[in-house]
């Protein structure tokens, strides 16, 4: 089937509108189909805030190249510091996980919960271009609320948010937002094709300014995707299909309320069997931040941790050895 046909024109509008509805995405906000990931939208994320008129503009007046927030939770914010870096950003690190004292190895940085909001290190308004957060970090299991960023941040700096492992999990007030940008290979569909949830006024350009995109990769500039209709060049169309079907799907289950529901009452059945068994089974994640996605915990030996995954495999529940950064278990 050509990308160009009516057929397909009808699969991906339909997808969109579906994925509009569910969500409540306001009419002032383009929904994107794009390649690349998570990790693609790491750079394009500061390439095109770089290039909107309005961040142009307000640093301009300040004079110097504005800063860009990142606050650290886990090794998907690292990476997307770390990406951003390389491309020539002034990163503002927020904050970056907390201290941990260990008997062994004495003070260490840890990414088990957050800091305190009043210690948070937000750069000014006026010298910040965005604030970049991981809403759920699937190595470590941890999830930051998104009302603890929002409520933090100046409403003049918009907020980009990654919940590629998040996604369709959970109601979301997308107008608080300047950018959602999510991975559809965690909850939405195969792995290919990236959702991009952008305000408009933040796809807006400077005609004459022609620097503004001068190292922007048109794969990866939200805008040409925007004018485009997310087809620019040809999409990766199968997994756009089922990502409609599963919009649908959710749609028919009574939306993202219905999940959130369901997302709990799984994660309380572990985490509840945790909790009442503290001798034998140990979550390193602060209870107040515990992913309701991906949780993570430890058995007392490495044996017994192999032991329990060669039993779960037994069940046919499998891949449940923890990242191989951390070990323990993932479920």
């Amino acid at each position: 089937m050509s990308h160009r046909s009516k057929a397909y024109s009808e699969i991906i509008t339909n997808a969109e509108g579906t994925l509009r509805r569910v969500l409540s995405v306001p009419d002032n906000y383009s929904i994107l189909f794009m390649q690349g990931g998570g990790t693609g939208e790491f750079a394009a994320t500061y390439l095109n805030l770089f290039a909107s008129k309005s961040v142009r503009e307000k640093q301009s007046k300040l004079g110097r190249q504005l800063r860009c927030d990142y606050l650290i939770t886990g090794t998907w914010s690292k990476g997307g510091l770390k990406e951003v870096t390389r491309l020539g950003a002034i990163p503002n690190v927020v904050f970056n996980g907390i201290e941990s004292s260990d008997k062994d190895h004495g003070s260490a940085i840890a990414y088990t919960s957050l800091p305190p909001v009043s210690e948070w290190n937000l750069g000014k308004p006026e010298e910040t271009a965005y604030v970049y957060y991981c809403e759920n970090e699937t190595i470590h299991g941890l999830e930051t609320p998104s009302s603890l960023v929002l409520d933090a941040v100046d409403p003049s700096v918009p907020v980009i948010c990654d919940m590629s492992s998040s996604m369709l999990s959970h109601p979301v007030d997308v107008s608080r937002f300047g950018a959602i940008i999510a991975g559809a290979q965690k909850n939405m569909g195969p792995a290919g094709v990236t959702i991009v949830i952008v305000r408009k006024d933040l796809l807006e350009r400077d005609e004459s300014d022609k620097d503004a995109i001068q190292r922007l990769p048109s794969v990866l500039d939200w805008c040409y995707f925007d004018k485009a209709g997310s087809m620019p060049n040809t999409p990766p169309t199968f997994a756009i299909y089922v990502c409609g079907l599963v919009f649908k799907w959710v749609e028919t289950q009574g939306g993202v309320s219905a999940l959130e529901r369901l997302r709990k009452a799984r994660a309380d059945l572990v985490y509840n069997t945790i909790d009442a068994h503290p001798d034998f089974f140990s979550g390193p994640v602060d209870k107040r931040y515990r992913s309701a996605m991906n949780l993570v915990f430890n058995l007392p030996t490495p044996e017994l941790e192999a032991e329990f995954i060669a039993r779960a495999a037994k069940c046919n529940m499998i891949q449940l050895k923890g990242h191989r950064s951390l070990g323990g278990i993932r479920v």
